[in-house]
């Protein structure tokens, strides 16, 4: 673990017990975080993006869900690295919302509808710091004039529904960031919200964090959002990690046939308008264990070796990094796209394994 890592996620895997079998939501997800980064976690509905943050915090329902191997070693300012799955949810209690903040998708459910807001973020500080008293709520203002609430005196004393939406994310920011944490994890804080009120709640995300030097895990399904504040971006589908890498890297060069996918479905300004990329079928099925591509059935790279084997990441061409596992442009796919050849050792004479990254790092 280097430096100037403050989290590293190895091979975590999460399943739910359902009436219908096993659903295996996470498969073997790894990736590191540095101080300062903000990591963008892209996929369709149903990719596992948010079982696996949410996993991290233990914040799933156990039953029916099962964190069933993984590590996921934090590295606070202050203090000793911890396996944040093999801690006492008592020990984990004390870091959520303290060193690990988390912005959920609906600030109406999360917010208490009985606490005024500014009493909502006083208990944060209360929870967590030694102040107490008068102190809490002087704080709790200044959290709300911090995220941008206009006369945040006077509002500290309304409640959400008082509040619009983009008010209401604000507020969620604020609880987040009350006890400056090392890492916030932001669950797509902007769906519900228009393109204008979208903008302000990016900008105010990006401006807190490089003050206080956050790290940020942002989860989306917008790519458009995610270009503008990423530096890496991991893209997931069927519940594993299928391209990782530095964002100005990964738009400009994907290498995996759903990014593209992806890419091609954007809407693209001041070029040529052509035809959005239509991905055709449907997710996979997630009741099996993974054995083969999980993309394969909606592939047109797809050839035989995707349909009996599960492929492992490697490193895209062209890609330089010291630590590959953890920071090089990697992709879960048997075709090389910008070789235009298959990773096959029968057809090209490639011994596969050089360039495989392993899932231990």
């Amino acid at each position: 673990m280097t430096g100037d890592t403050v989290l590293q996620v190895r091979n975590l895997a999460v399943e739910f017990d359902s009436i219908d079998g096993t659903v295996h939501a996470v498969n073997n997800v790894s990736f590191d975080l540095k101080r300062g980064q903000t990591l963008g976690v892209v996929g369709e509905s149903g990719s596992g993006k948010s079982v696996s943050m949410m996993s991290l915090l233990r914040l799933i329902a156990e039953p029916p869900g099962k964190i069933t191997s993984g590590s996921a070693v934090f590295l606070p300012r202050n203090g000793e690295p911890v396996d944040l799955l093999q801690l006492p949810k008592r020990w984990l209690a004390r870091i959520r919302g303290d060193r690990i903040g988390f912005v959920f998708q609906d600030p109406m459910s999360s917010l208490n509808p009985l606490m005024t807001v500014g009493e909502q973020i006083a208990e944060s500080v209360r929870k967590h710091t030694e102040l107490q008293g008068s102190v809490c709520r002087d704080r709790a203002v200044e959290l709300l004039e911090h995220v941008g609430i206009p006369g945040a005196a006077e509002r500290y004393n309304n409640y959400p529904h008082q509040f619009s939406g983009g008010m209401r994310q604000r507020v969620m920011i604020a609880i987040a960031i009350a006890c400056n944490p090392d890492i916030i994890i932001a669950d797509e804080p902007t769906t519900a919200l228009d393109v204008t009120v979208q903008a302000e709640i990016v900008d105010r995300m990006q401006k807190l964090t490089k003050e206080l030097s956050i790290s940020v895990i942002w989860i989306s399904h917008d790519l458009g959002v995610v270009a503008g504040i990423a530096d890496v971006l991991m893209v997931m589908y069927g519940g594993s990690v299928v391209e990782r890498g530095e964002i100005s890297r990964v738009y400009s060069h994907p290498r995996h046939p759903y990014t593209i996918g992806l890419l091609g479905a954007l809407p693209k300004l001041g070029a040529a308008q052509k035809r959005l990329v239509n991905i055709g079928g449907s997710p996979p099925s997630l009741f099996s264990p993974p054995r083969q591509c999980a993309f394969a059935a909606r592939c047109p790279w797809v050839f035989d070796r995707c349909k009996a084997e599960r492929p492992p990441l490697f490193f895209a061409t062209g890609s330089h990094s010291e630590d590959p596992s953890a920071h090089g442009h990697v992709t879960a796919c048997f075709y090389d796209l910008e070789k235009d050849r298959r990773r096959d050792p029968d057809e090209t004479g490639i011994d596969v394994t050089a360039f495989e990254v392993g899932q231990q790092g």
